[in-house]
């Protein structure tokens, strides 16, 4: 144990020399950023830079404070469970190795808001574009030439249009669309100009206008589940970490020494990290439900 921590003292202590007038905080905080433009997924870059631009990404500040606060929360619990510091330090350092992959959910779901946001504004106005241009295409190029779309739908909206002006036809950029962002309200918009257009109906407006107050129902109801999903979260977290701290139940009615006793055997120790693995895989089990896709099928 003294090994590890003269380890510890004599990396700061290295780290420290070697940059010297500059910053600690800032060294590490620069060097992790770079780890993570190094070696995280595209999909990640991705969600985390759309996160950035929104405002909703967290600050370095905020990162250190997450790493302090897991990091503590997990050796606390290691201690509490096998009064022993080698153990407190291994699920301290386990709990900080979930921040980024904790990370990657929150983007993930900022990004889908983002997108459904984007996929609502795109529906409601291609609707509104058609009813004055009675085109589907032109529909689409007023839309864009509107400035209302953000990217990727906006790149991808361009691409239906050039891909209808090439092929003659709106079916295959519909396909494409469709395939690219599965929600109901695009399925069923995109099915009702193609039900439009090759029927040739005339009179369209009162099934363009009960499509529109379709989505809006549609939306109203992704916001609400949004909300309860929110409320769902806070209790789950709660509850979810309370069952960490079972074991105080169990020290306090066995009394601690016969606890410690009970610690000698080794059956004793792997049914305690067993279940520190599973109260951890239902935590993180109910963080990713928490951040699946809004508004997707």
């Amino acid at each position: 144990m003294e090994l590890v921590l003269l380890l510890f003292i004599a990396i700061f202590v290295v780290t420290y020399r070697r940059n010297n007038g500059e910053n600690v905080y800032k060294f590490f905080a620069g060097e992790v950023t770079n780890i993570y433009d190094k070696y995280a997924p595209y999909t990640f870059k991705t969600v985390r830079q759309k996160s950035i631009e929104l405002g909703e990404e967290f600050t370095t500040k905020e990162y250190i404070i997450q790493v302090v606060i897991f990091g503590a929360a997990g050796a606390v619990i290691g201690y509490l469970y096998f009064y022993s510091i080698i153990w407190a330090i291994f699920y301290a350092i386990a709990a900080i190795a979930f921040i980024p992959y904790l990370a990657y959910l929150r983007c993930q779901r900022v990004y889908s808001e983002f997108l459904f946001e984007q996929i609502q504004v795109y529906t409601t106005n291609v609707i509104m574009e058609f009813n004055t241009t009675q085109s589907f295409v032109k529909a689409l190029e007023g839309v864009c030439e509107s400035g209302v779309l953000e990217d990727p739908v906006l790149s991808d909206v361009k691409k239906m249009i050039q891909m209808s002006y090439d092929n003659g036809t709106i079916e295959e950029s519909i396909q494409f669309f469709n395939e690219k962002y599965p929600y109901y309200m695009v399925k069923n918009m995109h099915q009702l100009f193609l039900q439009i257009t090759k029927e040739g109906a005339k009179d369209s407006g009162e099934s363009l206008e009960n499509m529109l107050l379709d989505i809006d129902m549609l939306v109203e109801g992704v916001y609400r589940d949004k909300m309860d999903r929110a409320a769902f979260h806070r209790k789950f977290i709660t509850f979810g970490l309370a069952l960490y701290f079972l074991v105080m139940l169990t020290q306090f009615l066995l009394g601690r020494g016969n606890y410690i006793k009970m610690l000698e055997r080794w059956y004793v120790k792997v049914i305690l990290h067993f279940i520190i693995i599973l109260n951890s895989y239902f935590l993180i089990n109910g963080e990713k439900y928490y951040n699946e896709d809004t508004g997707g099928e």
